[in-house]
Formats: structure tokens, C-alpha cells, sequence
């Protein structure tokens, strides 16, 4: 058992038990859990004065920085739950995270002065061991001693793509996250002498297990630049300089690394890896046999793990082996953690045979509170099930998987339009939604298109207002306009790769549209 209910207590004591222990890489150097720990406590203090107590949101809006982990850690000390801002997002989509979780103050780098500055009035700046706040803040200065939270309480909100057009924001409580990392203890023996990467955005769940479990065993994590987590054979020099022991990736990223190692049988002998763990999308086990064939299945481990935002990071756990190259392109995902329970369900709500694809409902302790300020869309989502599944709450996931004979469990793939692009749930509607708004455009399909060895991307098929007397110059203007809607209004993730200008949407025979038809 870890030594606590809730993450920054557990940090607390890793930090003094050991204070001089590097607890993050930078470019800058090295930070302690010292260092981290008494930073922290400095905006810990700062946000109890200005009222920030259990359950109280506070936006976060950092790079993967030392001020984004002692941001973490300082909202929690003071008893609230953080919602991470990525900074490289359009300033709408910042203007819709800040109004929909209502946030009554906002923490933030100083190197993102330029974007928030004057998007809140309440801001406190974080830069190294300083603090500051701006001036004007209205957030009340309350003073009052600082109230700790307690396993039940909000430890964060990450929003996820919505299939409305709107973002939602996922609460998830201390006591979710913790026993996320009890429970996959037996199988990864994490401890002090591990050293992980923080690769992904902390908007994006994965982070969550990317820095917890660094922060939470005493470990170290490596701060990798946006450039590194860009660039694969910058992220193979990270790797071997700064001696990982834990890398998480998205299948995507890690096909992109596999194209810079060496060929040679001792390509990985310069590496530390103990364990590569692989999560955000489907794993297509094909794509592991040049490395299996090469490395062998044994050190670094390579571990298939399913996970949803609504539980937890992760739900099921899967070592890959080499036997299993056999299966061609199945994506086993194995089974689930000890306190979790994943059933296979009909439209009924069900239970089907094994062998029977149905959707995964997924019932235990990793389920989060449900969706910020929406009880409709949690009362749909976070379900009472049918008598005979013996649940008192479970998770609709939307996700189509078939339980073999053995117990394991293979993913299907989504049941509804949903897609999963480079690690990120992906709401198609949301696009569609956005360019919808782009003058001379009459509507939108956003579909993906798999180009082969993992590379999965965005297309954008437009329908324009007027189709009659269509020119190439004006195709291309409206293509361009699209673009340009798209950059100043959607993340990254959410931007088509390519935009197609066709003469009307395709349906089925049940009058929805018919994307496969699109994506020929």
C-alpha cells in the first residue's frame, strides 16, 4: 500500500524520506524532492489565503515544466483539484476550458504571461521558487487555515473531446488515482531506482500516469521538451542520456521510434528500459515484430494497457509476447486490474457468450465522480446496470470488445464515430461542429484515414454553400479558410490533415452519414 490517501500526501512523505533525491530532470538541471516539496508548499500557502479548500477548481496553464508539477502539487496541498490548460491550444479553446469548469482562480507559468494575461481575473504566477499574483486579482482573500483533502475529494478535471462540439471535463477523485497505482503495482514492481519520461500533455490523461508514478515510488521523472516528444531520435538520445527505465507511449509514437533505432542486435543495449507500456489507442500487434524479432519480448517488457479518462487512465493489463505475433492484427488488451470489473454487454445491457463481440461496461473503483456541471450526460454515461451484472454503478464505454475462452479480453474497435488519432479520443462531431462555422461552408464530415505502420490522420470533406460553378481557385480558397479556422480554433490534435471539397455527403439507408463511402 502506498502511504496515503491522496497524491500530494503521498508525495510528502517520499519527500521526506529521502529529500535529496532528484525528483525532476530538466533542461535547467536537476530539482529534489526537497526543492519541489518546498515550492509547492509556497503556492500551497498562496492559493489557502485566496480561499482554495476541497473540491475547489483551479486552472492550471503550463508547459511539461517544474511549474507545472509544483502547480499540481500546490493546488493539491492547498485542498483543491487541478484542471490542466495546455498553452499551445487556440485562445477559444481556453476561453471555453476557463468559462465551463468556472474556476475562481487560475495558476500559471510565467512563461505564458503573454496568453493569459488578462483572460482571468485571478492569477497566480509560478516561475521557479517565486510566486506571484497579478494585480487586481479579484479571488477573496479568505486567510483561513488549509483544509486537507481527503481520498473522496476532486484531485483533478481533464477535458476530453465532446461529441456535441463541446469539450467535457472528466472529475476524478484522489482515491481514483491512487489505487490505480496499488493495484498495477504486483505487476510493475515500480520503485525509487525507476526513472520515467513525462512525454505527453498534462491535458491529456496519460501524463497522470506518467508523473504519479514517478512522484508517488520516490522516482525521478524526465521533463522531455515539446522538440524531444517531436523529434524520435531526439527522444532515443533522452532515452539513453538520462537512463529510462519507464516509457509510455501511444503505438503511433512508438512506430515512429522504431524507424530511428539502429537495425543491429544491440540497437537497445545503450537503453536502461525495464518496461515499455502502451495505452491512448489500439495496438495492432504486427507493428511489434520488427522489435520483438530483434529484442526478444523480455527486457524492456512491452505491456499492453486499455484505459479510458472516465476510469482512470487504465483498465486492463497485457503483457505482449512474442507468441502472440501469431494473431496477426488483433489488439489484446487482457485483463482487468484487480479492483475493476469489465463486462461485455449486448444493446440490452446483456452479458454475451464469449467469442460474441458486445460493448465493454466497466464497473469498480477506478470509475471517476462523472462529468463536470453535465448530470444528464453522467446519468447516461455512469449507469445503473441490469440486476444480473451485480453493479451498483458502471461506465458505459462505447467501446466494442469479445472476451475469449481464456478470460482476455481483444478490442474491437469504437462503437460509434468516435476515433482515436495518435493516442487522443477524438469526437468527430466536435470538428465538424467547429468548421461549420467557416463562411461558405454548408457542412463538414471529419473521418480518419490509415496510411499504414500506425500513421492515422485526420481528413475533413467540406460541402460548400454554393457547389455550382465550383472553380479551382475557389476550392482552394475554401480549403485555405478551413485551415485557417481550424489553427486558430481547434488543438492540434483535433486539426484535419487534409481537407477534401466534395459535391454532397454520402448516406446510408438509415439516413446517417455513410463515412466508409468517404474514406474511399
Amino acid at each position: 500500500m502506498l502511504p496515503g490517501s491522496c497524491l500530494h500526501s503521498i508525495f510528502q512523505e517520499r519527500a521526506r524520506a529521502a529529500p535529496e533525491r532528484i525528483a525532476l530532470s530538466t533542461g535547467n538541471g536537476p530539482i529534489s524532492y526537497r526543492e519541489l516539496d518546498e515550492r509547492s508548499d509556497l503556492l500551497a500557502a498562496r492559493l489557502t489565503e485566496l480561499g482554495v479548500r476541497p473540491n475547489v477548481l483551479v486552472a492550471l496553464c503550463a508547459r511539461r515544466s517544474p511549474e507545472a508539477i509544483a502547480g499540481m502539487l500546490g493546488i493539491l496541498k492547498a485542498g483543491g483539484a487541478y484542471v490542466p490548460i495546455d498553452p499551445s491550444y487556440p485562445p477559444e479553446r481556453i476561453d471555453y476550458l476557463l468559462a465551463d469548469c468556472a474556476a475562481p482562480i487560475v495558476v500559471a507559468a510565467a512563461d505564458t504571461a503573454e496568453l493569459m494575461t488578462g483572460r482571468h481575473p485571478a492569477i497566480v504566477w509560478i516561475e521557479g521558487d517565486r510566486v506571484t499574483g497579478e494585480a487586481g486579482a479579484a479571488a477573496p482573500e479568505c486567510g483561513g487555515k488549509r483544509t486537507e483533502a481527503a481520498g473522496h475529494d476532486l484531485a483533478y478535471v481533464i477535458y476530453t473531446s465532446g461529441s456535441t462540439g463541446a469539450p467535457k471535463g472528466v472529475a476524478v477523485e484522489h482515491r481514483n488515482a491512487v489505487r490505480l497505482f496499488e493495484q498495477t503495482q504486483p505487476w510493475f514492481a515500480f520503485d525509487h531506482r525507476d526513472t520515467w519520461t513525462l512525454f505527453h500533455s498534462i491535458s491529456f490523461d496519460f501524463s497522470v500516469w506518467e508523473i504519479w508514478g514517478a512522484l508517488l515510488y520516490g522516482g525521478r521523472l524526465v521533463l522531455a521538451p515539446e522538440t524531444v516528444s517531436r523529434s524520435p531520435a531526439q527522444l532515443v538520445s533522452l532515452l539513453r542520456s538520462e537512463r529510462v527505465t519507464v516509457l509510455n507511449q501511444t503505438p503511433s509514437a512508438f512506430h515512429q521510434l522504431l524507424t530511428v533505432l539502429p537495425s543491429g542486435e544491440n540497437s537497445t543495449s545503450s537503453l536502461a528500459l525495464r518496461l515499455v507500456i502502451f495505452g491512448g489507442e489500439r495496438l495492432d500487434l504486427r507493428m511489434l515484430a520488427p522489435w520483438i524479432e530483434r529484442h526478444g519480448d523480455r527486457r524492456p517488457a512491452l505491456v499492453n494497457m486499455y484505459g479510458i479518462t472516465e476510469t482512470t487512465v487504465h483498465c486492463t493489463y497485457r503483457r505482449i509476447a512474442a507468441a502472440d505475433l501469431g494473431e496477426g492484427g488483433e489488439s489484446p488488451i487482457g485483463v482487468p486490474l484487480p479492483d475493476l470489473r469489465v463486462y461485455v454487454v449486448d444493446g440490452d445491457g446483456r452479458l454475451v457468450p464469449d467469442g460474441v463481440p458486445g460493448e465493454m461496461y466497466i464497473a469498480g473503483a477506478g470509475l471517476a465522480r462523472g462529468y463536470l456541471n453535465r448530470p444528464e450526460l453522467t446519468a447516461e454515461r455512469f449507469v445503473s446496470p441490469a440486476a444480473e451484472l451485480g453493479e451498483e454503478r458502471i461506465y458505459r464505454s462505447g467501446d466494442r470488445a469479445m472476451r475469449r475462452p481464456d478470460g482476455e479480453l481483444v478490442y474491437l474497435g469504437r462503437m460509434d464515430s468516435q476515433l482515436k488519432v495518435r493516442g487522443y479520443r477524438i469526437e468527430p462531431g466536435e470538428i465538424e461542429e467547429s468548421l461549420s462555422h467557416v463562411p461558405d461552408i454548408a457542412g463538414a464530415v471529419v473521418t480518419s484515414r490509415d496510411f499504414g505502420d500506425g500513421d492515422i490522420r485526420l481528413i475533413a470533406y467540406l460541402l460548400p454553400a454554393h457547389t455550382s460553378n465550383l472553380s479551382e481557385r475557389s476550392t482552394s480558397l475554401l480549403v485555405a479558410a478551413a485551415e485557417k479556422h481550424a489553427r486558430t480554433s481547434l488543438p492540434r490534435h483535433l486539426r484535419p490533415s487534409a481537407y477534401k471539397i466534395v459535391a454532397q455527403i454520402p448516406m446510408t439507408l438509415q439516413g446517417k452519414v455513410n463515412r466508409d463511402v468517404l474514406g474511399k
